[in-house]
């Protein structure tokens, strides 16, 4: 956990506290239908977080997940999270994708748009 303020112009970073992903149990996303960046962390006790947002919310989200099947493989909840952002091949994840997204969607508009102006007789 990072504890992050502004002195003048300078950022300054300090960490707090440090768990080990193997003592995570569950990830809450609190509500799976708002966009609110607040979970919360479920180790030997819950701990209350908030992210910079909603998609760095998932994109954490995503990340102890890759890591915990890459690495431990144990049986890992995350819970009250959107399902379709959550899988890292879904074209509405948002690491670092964000791009990718708008092109699919003015594509598919752009289509739609074709289809509406073609004549068919």
């Amino acid at each position: 956990m990072v504890k992050h303020w502004r002195v003048d112009r300078e950022e300054k970073y300090e960490i707090i506290e440090k768990w080990f992903l193997k003592d995570l149990e569950m990830i809450d996303g609190k509500e799976a239908d708002t966009d609110n960046p607040y979970f919360d962390m479920h180790f030997h006790k819950v701990y209350n977080m908030e992210a910079y947002s909603c998609a760095s919310k998932y994109t954490f989200a995503r990340t102890l997940n890759k890591l915990n099947a890459t690495y431990l493989k144990k049986d890992f909840k995350i819970v009250n999270f959107d399902d379709t952002y959550l899988n890292d091949d879904s074209i509405w994840s948002s690491s670092n994708r964000d791009f990718i997204v708008v092109m699919r969607v003015c594509f598919y508009a752009f289509n739609l748009l074709c289809l509406s102006l073609c004549r068919f007789s």
